[in-house]
């Protein structure tokens, strides 16, 4: 069944037309999140959008993880899971000078993996994102309680702040 899958897969990926479709379902995620507010890099990549949390929450300094505290309040308003790439994910202490180093960037990937998602559910999360960029200022950022030395993006614990 798996090598099946991974046949079907390999083929899909070279039809034109399915990635034209892909493209597209891509490209019209970024489009309606564009016109809810909510900022986006682009272009559209084919198999995600990254929404520039930074912008998004810009009363969150980087220290309390805007991208983080966009993903919970995404999953809390409307289940949605997305993942933070920015300081949670590639935040470090320098251990010569004990400074954190943060990424450039404070974004947050919503994935579209293949073959899952229908046209309804692109519509709910730019409904949801359309929601949530209204009442953005009420987001809270968060600071670690508990996080491993490597790897903290998986497993870290957090605390809202205020």
């Amino acid at each position: 069944r798996d090598l099946e899958a991974m046949a079907q897969g390999f083929t899909e990926v070279l039809d034109e037309d399915y990635l034209h479709y892909r493209i597209r379902s891509v490209e019209y995620l970024g489009e309606g999140l564009l016109k809810a507010g909510v900022p986006i890099l682009e272009p559209p990549g084919g198999h995600a959008i990254y929404i520039d949390a930074a912008s998004f929450l810009p009363h969150i300094p980087v220290e309390q993880f805007p991208g983080q505290a966009l993903v919970c309040a995404l999953y809390r308003q409307a289940g949605i899971r997305a993942v933070e790439i920015g300081s949670v994910m590639f935040g470090r202490i320098d251990p010569a000078t004990g400074e954190t180093i943060r990424p450039p960037m404070e974004l947050v990937r919503l994935a579209i993996p293949r073959r899952v998602y229908t046209q309804s559910h692109i519509d709910y999360v730019i409904e949801a994102l359309g929601e949530l960029s209204q009442t953005r200022d009420k987001i809270k950022g968060l600071q670690i309680l508990e996080a491993p030395a490597v790897l903290r993006h998986f497993t870290a614990k957090f605390v809202e702040v205020g």
